[in-house]
């Protein structure tokens, strides 16, 4: 069973890779914040996928 601080520890990668990704579309010329969130959305999913495949 996943101890519960690895489990914040990667829930906060995963969190952390969706800000980053808005902030960084934003800050690269996103058409609205929508638009950005959707590459947080992405960056999102790679970091599950690391997360999944690290185990």
């Amino acid at each position: 069973m996943t101890r519960p601080r690895t489990l914040l520890a990667d829930l906060a990668i995963m969190v952390g890779a969706f800000a980053a990704a808005t902030i960084v579309a934003e800050l690269a010329g996103a058409a609205n914040l929508g638009t950005a969130m959707s590459f947080g959305q992405i960056g999102f999913g790679l970091a599950a996928v690391y997360v999944l495949l690290r185990r």
